[in-house]
């Protein structure tokens, strides 16, 4: 008798945005980290009698008003951008993530109160949050990573309890309660593989807003300090020679421009390969 084959798995074809998007995230991590190996100056030198020289053969990108070479300050501004954004964003999903679990499996009463002091929170828009948080704060790279993980905390709380609470109603958990297991074990074994894709997606997506909100806030003075070469500091401390050295707007501003492109290229299709049906919807 001829042995029927087993039925071969079909493969989800891997979208070409999400190799183009990791590509770019990859070229954009290794730059931030090889930055003090390839960087032909140091960024925060100042050089006599170089201020505002267009991009030549010695200097890529440029130098800004201080005589600086902007191509070395871009790339030591990778390394603050991400990790500002990395951060805030681990951070925020881990607490707004924590948030959420725990609404999604507490009693009424205390998730009815979890949930209306999130609802509160997600009313307001989260650079309004952060804004707020720095000028209490102080400036400094501390406390705007600090104010731009907690802006975040309301969005990844409604997303992880939407989640959670939608995987609290299939009969497996039920099961799974009948059969004596405890709300931290069906937690951790049950419930949270089966959200991690999702929350993964939305971490990616949730890290280009941290990255433009790290830049808004050094724009405007109360993220990272000079001379530090972030990107948004960077940005603003070029606002006052737009006409006389475009450059030194067009190439940090490039930068961002990619960094958010590819993280979301990565979200997006992230989001596509892990559940089509999500396909086309906002």
């Amino acid at each position: 008798m001829t042995a029927i084959p087993a039925p071969k798995r079909m493969r989800r074809r891997v979208p070409p945005g999400l190799w183009l998007g990791g590509a770019l995230l990859l070229l954009l991590v290794a730059a931030a980290l090889l930055a003090p190996w390839i960087a032909p100056y140091d960024p925060t030198k100042m050089g006599v009698g170089k201020r505002l020289l267009a991009p030549n053969a010695s200097f890529l990108f440029g130098t800004d008003e201080f005589g600086r070479d902007l191509f070395s300050r871009v790339l030591a501004g990778a390394r603050l951008s991400l990790g500002i954004g990395a951060v805030a964003v681990l951070s925020g999903l881990v607490i707004g993530g924590t948030i959420g679990l725990v609404a999604a499996f507490a009693p009424g009463w205390l998730r009815a109160a979890l949930l209306r002091v999130v609802d509160v929170l997600y009313s307001f828009p989260d650079t309004l949050i952060a804004l707020s948080l720095v000028a209490f704060l102080g400036p400094g790279i501390g406390n705007a990573t600090l104010a731009i993980a907690i802006s975040l905390v309301p969005f990844y709380a409604r997303v992880s309890y939407g989640l959670a609470a939608a995987e609290a109603a299939r009969p497996y958990i039920e099961a799974a309660r009948l059969g004596g297991i405890g709300h931290t074990r069906l937690v951790r074994v049950h419930v949270m593989p089966n959200i991690a894709q999702s929350l993964i997606v939305m971490g990616s997506l949730g890290f280009s807003s941290a990255i433009l909100s790290a830049a808004g806030l050094s724009f405007l003075g109360l993220g990272v300090q000079p001379p530090s070469p972030e990107w948004g500091a960077i940005l603003s401390s070029g606002r006052n020679y737009i006409s006389k050295a475009p450059w030194i707007l067009i190439f940090p501003g490039l930068a961002i421009v990619l960094t958010v492109m590819a993280l979301n290229l990565i979200g997006d299709n992230l989001r596509d390969l892990i559940d089509p049906r999500q396909r086309g919807r906002t």
